[in-house]
């Protein structure tokens, strides 16, 4: 007698679109340009937080999972980023988030919205750059402007530290570490100062993994989106390599 054989479902047919992919040179076209975008973001990103490196591979798996060789926006967005309705380009974009600090400057001014919805290079430069903004953590900190030099002020009736901080271009911080014995001012007393400023600054990285680019990329809601990633992770990464980090 016959066994009836369940239907497929539709995720058991992605994956074997997946697997037919990965013999397919078309689903590897933009690898060279993923390779570069990571390499600049992870050149960028080392400077500023001193420990820090993203594995192309997990971009390239994000590519597959989002659009694929045979979407059309494959060929256009393929990080799908900026598609309508998608609010993750402007806040990348916006300098109010976060992502002034995660773009390399050889970006700024050439990475638009404009541009990252019609170029594809642009568009993985921004799909890239919301992801690690939104792993990134920030803070507010007092930051030493550029300028070294240390300055004298000399305290007048009435000065605290916060308002010769925000007379001399300095922070309360910068007052405090430079001047320890300065808890109780008096006129006539004489302050060493630097030029600073309290600024956004990046602290340290959420963990990278399926679920967390899940959590804080893919805005579509889609219940399978962590194990369709870590199928294409398994299916284009040697067992011998080494697994992706932000650190």
């Amino acid at each position: 007698m016959a066994v009836d054989t369940p239907p497929r479902t539709g995720l058991e047919k992605w994956k074997d679109g997946i697997r037919a992919a990965t013999k397919n040179e078309k689903w590897n076209s933009w690898d060279g340009e993923i390779q570069t975008a990571v390499s600049e973001y992870n050149h960028h990103l080392v400077s500023a937080t001193g420990c820090f490196f993203l594995d192309w591979r997990l971009i390239k798996a994000i590519l597959w999972v989002e659009s694929g060789a045979n979407n059309p926006e494959w060929q256009i967005k393929p990080m799908r980023i900026g598609v309508a309705g998608d609010p993750g380009l402007p806040s990348f974009l916006s300098g109010k988030e976060g992502g002034e600090l995660i773009l390399p400057s050889m970006w700024e001014g050439r990475l638009t919205i404009a541009s990252a919805r019609s170029i594809p290079a642009h568009n993985i430069r921004a799909g890239i750059g919301y992801l690690l903004m939104r792993m990134a953590n920030f803070k507010y900190r007092s930051v030493l402007d550029t300028n070294a030099t240390v300055y004298e002020v000399t305290v007048k009736a009435g000065d605290s530290l916060e308002k010769i901080a925000k007379a001399q271009g300095s922070t309360v911080e910068v007052l405090k570490n430079l001047n320890p014995m300065a808890s109780m001012l008096q006129p006539g007393q004489v302050l060493k100062y630097q030029k600073a400023s309290i600024k956004r600054v990046i602290t340290g990285w959420r963990h990278l993994s399926p679920s967390s680019v899940a959590n804080y990329y893919n805005g579509d809601g889609d219940s399978d989106y962590v194990e369709k990633l870590e199928f294409v992770l398994e299916s284009i990464r040697s067992p011998k390599e080494g697994e992706f980090c932000v650190q």
